[in-house]
Parts: structure tokens; sequence; C-alpha cells
């Protein structure tokens, strides 16, 4: 029971933590109410850096979702050109997440990371379009045993200021393993290959490593509005 009542905390937190513990400190030594608000604070640090285990559906084919957080848009939109992936609209989830949901992001698929590309950007509000294309952001795209290539991109948010990663070209995934995370409040956009359905819809909430998004062998009609 443990795990569940107390998920572990991610070592990239500890830092934060620390900090986060040393001005509860000194905001204690000047005013006692001060001091309570830091313990605030430092509770919801820790509270933001959990990283609690999750169980992934391991049939081949399902793509799951890479992050916790509420699907803000679905629909097919043109994946940045840096991913390689290509100037035709693809079939996007994006996913939002806020300061208070789990910020370790999962790989969406089995596969072999084919293709990191970081790029510097602006800091709008992560539920906006024009986040998709102005904010900071990291690609990732995973390659499939049978070729087709499913992109994952980090983006930083308003309060964001750091996307972390912890793999590399040539990286063996495995659906649901973490490999990076947004710092405070973020978003990721899934790009699925041509001809492959959503299936979650807008307002949805998702569990990263365990809601699937799509089925990679289904054979679902397209929903109207999506690329072909």
């Amino acid at each position: 029971m443990r795990p569940t009542v107390f998920p572990a905390i991610h070592r990239e937190g500890w830092p934060f933590i620390a900090i986060f513990i040393v001005a509860a400190i000194i905001l204690s030594w000047i005013h006692g109410s001060l001091g309570f608000l830091g313990l605030l604070l430092t509770a919801w640090c820790v509270y933001f850096f959990r990283d609690p285990v999750r169980v992934t559906p391991m049939r081949s084919g399902l793509v799951v979702s890479p992050a916790d957080g509420i699907v803000v848009s679905l629909g097919p939109t043109v994946p940045p050109s840096e991913l390689g992936l290509g100037d035709q609209p693809l079939p996007c989830v994006a996913v939002f997440m806020n300061v208070f949901d789990v910020h370790v992001n999962r790989a969406p698929v089995t596969g072999r990371i084919r293709h990191m590309a970081y790029r510097p950007g602006r800091f709008f509000n992560a539920s906006l379009d024009k986040a998709s294309e102005h904010n900071e952001r990291n690609g990732v795209v995973f390659e499939l045993p049978d070729g087709r290539a499913v992109g994952a991109v980090q983006i930083a948010g308003l309060v964001a200021r750091r996307i972390v990663w912890w793999v590399g070209v040539g990286d063996a995934m495995t659906a649901g393993s973490r490999f990076g995370m947004i710092r405070f409040g973020s978003r990721v956009d899934v790009y699925l290959p041509q001809g492959v359905t959503p299936q979650v819809c807008i307002g949805q909430r998702m569990v990263a490593g365990e809601t699937v998004l799509a089925d990679l062998q289904s054979s679902e009609a397209l929903r109207p509005g999506f690329a072909s």
C-alpha cells in the first residue's frame, strides 16, 4: 500500500524540494504565518514531483497517453518541421497538464527513438493553440517495428521554463516508460500516423502510460475532419 499512498518522488524534484524547505525555514524565522505558507508550498512541490507507478496496457499496436492532463485539442495538424514527419496534417492529440498533474512524461508506443529536436521559444499558456507553434519545445519521434512513426512534442507553458529528457536517438523504448518531464505546467502533443483514428475526445482526462489514445491496428473509419 505504501507506493499507492506515498508515491515515489522523481529525482528531478529533490533539488527543488530542498530549496523550498530552506525557504520555508527562512520564512518561519521572519514570521510564523509566512513559515506556514512556506510549508504549504513545500508540500505542493513534493506533490508536483511525484512519480507514481503506472500499469501500461501491453497489447501490440496501442498508443498510450504520454502525459497526465486534459485533451485540449484534437484534429489534423501539420507537425513541427523539425520532427521530419512531413508537411501534411496528421492526426494530433494535445494533452494539457496543469500544475497539479503528474509531470513525468512516458513513451506513447514501443519502438526506437529515431529523431529528437529541441527548439527554443516563448512561453504562452500551453492550453492555447499557438503554444504548439511558438513555445519552447522538444520533439521525440518514435519509430515502430513496422516503420511507421509517432511523434511526441513536449511544450513548455506559461509557468514551465524547463523541459527535461533522459533519452537519446537510438534508444529502445517500451510504451509507458519514462522519457522526460516538463516543470510546472505544460503540454504534450502526440502526432499519429496517417489513417489512425484517435480514440479520445476533447475534455477527456488522460493518465500517462495508461489511457489509450489510439489503436494502430484498428480498422475503424476516420472521424469526420481527420485527414486520410
